[in-house]
């Protein structure tokens, strides 16, 4: 990967697609260094998927998206009679690059639909309007979403969030994050409290960076004082954003967020999911049916490159949990709010899909 001239350092320009190359801000070192990664090939886009250069449910299947029209680009040229199933196999590696984010494999797909639509054309310029389509209408769903979370809000009150599901995580705006921004637009949220998320420390570096951009109030915190803030009777709500969701209404999203759950019933507090649509996998009927990822143990013993952990001591590191549909107090989705969700209201939900 290069990393040639790219546009301005934003959070909602994440992904950007300039001087027909695929730009992803590098989310590795933020907030201490901004630089985008150029990605020239499908497989320079699996390997930022995989190593976290861009992360992030919505945002990897943006990203997946126009791996393919690089796939297509790169094949095409080579091969005009036979770059289809070429362009197949790049797909499947994109499919590989993160197992848990349903939305990779929902953007794959529609992808794979409309290549096999095409004629003997070149197909670059059809596959690019798709991808750019994906990202527009992400962008507006989290745009739907935040307005429909924000309505549920009576503030002003604080609220907590876990991991990074702003502009960063989507094609922009953000989802749980789209909601605290239309929500302190409103006047209803005085401060977030983001918890650091360990160990990739997505919400201190990511989030709080975010929010900070946007002119909002953010406290960083250890995720295990959540406990004791929602013990206080300040926190109002507890929102968060989704991998994946299942057709019951289970929650995927990452380690840490049951933990939540569970403590925000326990002290009276709101649980909010805000998700799109792609992100709600109806092939899988519960929680306990998603792949969780599990990533190098080494990410928990070792930070900044520096080991922390005892020699031969062995680490546990699940990338996501699940949360019971039971503990979730509401899906907001661009459609609408689904409360107390279960099963037929998932799919009620999705008929129109």
């Amino acid at each position: 990967m290069q990393t040639p001239a790219a546009p301005e350092i934003h959070p909602d320009n994440a992904i950007v697609w300039h001087d027909d190359r695929l730009f992803l801000l590098d989310q590795r070192n933020l907030p201490g260094e901004t630089r985008f990664v150029a990605c020239g090939s499908a497989a320079e886009t699996a390997r930022a998927i995989t190593d976290m250069v861009v992360r992030g449910a919505p945002a990897i299947g943006i990203t997946a998206a126009y791996g393919v029209v690089l796939a297509a680009r790169e094949r095409f040229t080579a091969d005009p009679s036979g770059w289809r199933e070429a362009v197949g196999a790049d797909i499947e590696l994109l499919a590989a690059s993160r197992p848990t984010a349903v939305n990779l494999f929902w953007a794959l797909e529609r992808m794979r639909r409309l290549m096999e639509t095409l004629d003997a054309a070149a197909p670059e310029p059809a596959l690019l309007a798709e991808a750019q389509r994906i990202h527009r209408e992400d962008i507006a769903a989290n745009r739907a979403m935040g307005d429909f979370g924000a309505e549920l809000i009576q503030g002003p009150t604080d609220v907590i969030t876990h991991c990074n599901a702003g502009a960063l995580a989507t094609g922009g705006y953000g989802t749980a994050l789209g909601v605290v921004r239309s929500a302190h637009a409103a006047g209803k949220v005085r401060m977030v409290y983001a918890d650091e998320t360990r160990p990739w420390l997505q919400g201190s570096r990511l989030t709080a960076w975010e929010l900070a951009q946007a002119g909002i109030p953010v406290t960083v915190q250890s995720d295990n004082v959540a406990a004791s803030m929602m013990a206080r009777g300040e926190i109002g709500w507890v929102i968060v954003g989704s991998d994946r969701i299942a057709a019951n209404g289970d929650v995927c999203n990452k380690i840490g967020t049951y933990a939540l759950a569970v403590l925000a019933r326990h002290h009276g507090v709101g649980f909010m999911v805000a998700a799109p649509t792609s992100t709600i996998d109806m092939s899988v009927a519960g929680g306990a049916d998603i792949p969780i990822e599990e990533r190098d143990p080494n990410e928990v013993l070792a930070c900044g490159g520096k080991r922390i952990g005892p020699d031969g001591v062995a680490a546990h590191n699940p990338v996501f949990d699940v949360t019971p549909a039971a503990l979730v107090d509401c899906i907001v989705t661009e459609r609408g709010v689904v409360r107390q969700p279960d099963a037929d209201k998932i799919r009620a939900l999705m008929a129109g899909a």
